[in-house]
């Protein structure tokens, strides 16, 4: 069984919208919507936990989740303080006998169906890996910067990735990793790096750049050009 928890709990603060990212209206429906539904498109997709603010469960089930129509969603749980309190909770909803376990940011709505069944085949088919991890490579330098604002040094690029979502799991190294006290999962910037932490192997799956998260104001320009880009493709296909 491959199941998704979907992580929706961010207040959004960077972008300024009232109500917050995850139900800001994007080419006529929420964000989250949008990610729902191309969970719900994947085959390989059984089951989704959608992580929601936790003053706000209600609200997200009413305006996202029932609107997105998908009969995957076995539930509807509130997040924590942190990132990965949030997943935490939402890993305590998916059912013991699942497999695998996708964990996405549900502020990255340009997922596509085709991208997460290609993560979850990546990891069937890697013996000996614990997560896949979809990214691409750097393609900007990138500035190594003290709290001055002075540049101490330029990284290497080439052994760089940009890590995104979705990030595929076999479930029992993610749940090993949750099982762990909270100040272990303290500094983690994904769940990727606490598979790490944990002496885990994790690979990289490239996937495309537009993959991009709903973090400041510019975003959702983009990423109401990239839909309507795509809808004019499906047209005139």
């Amino acid at each position: 069984m491959n199941v998704a928890v979907i992580v929706a709990g961010g207040q959004g603060d960077r972008l300024g919208a009232h109500g917050g990212k995850q139900l800001l209206l994007v080419d006529g429906r929420p964000v989250l919507v949008h990610t729902i539904v191309a969970f719900d498109a994947c085959e390989a997709i059984d089951s989704i936990v959608v992580v929601a603010h936790p003053e706000r469960v209600d609200e997200y089930r009413a305006r996202a989740v029932e609107p997105s129509g998908s009969p995957k969603v076995i539930a509807v749980v509130a997040g924590g303080p942190t990132r990965a309190a949030s997943v935490r909770a939402g890993l305590a909803a998916v059912p013991e006998e699942a497999d695998v376990i996708v964990v996405h940011d549900g502020a990255r709505p340009l997922v596509t169906p085709e991208l997460i069944e290609d993560a979850i085949g990546a990891l069937g088919v890697a013996e000996g890996t614990d997560a896949i991890v979809v990214g691409h490579p750097s393609y900007d330098t990138l500035k190594v910067v003290d709290d001055s604002g002075r540049v101490t040094g330029t990284a290497d690029r080439s052994a760089l990735w940009a890590a995104q979502t979705p990030q595929v799991f076999r479930a029992s190294a993610l749940r090993a990793c949750y099982a762990a006290p909270d100040d272990a999962l303290q500094g983690a910037t994904d769940d990727a790096a606490l598979v790490e932490r944990a002496g885990g192997v994790v690979r990289v799956f490239g996937g495309p750049r537009d993959n991009i998260k709903v973090t400041v104001p510019e975003d959702v320009t983009m990423v109401e050009a990239l839909l309507a880009s795509r809808r004019k493709r499906g047209a005139d296909g």
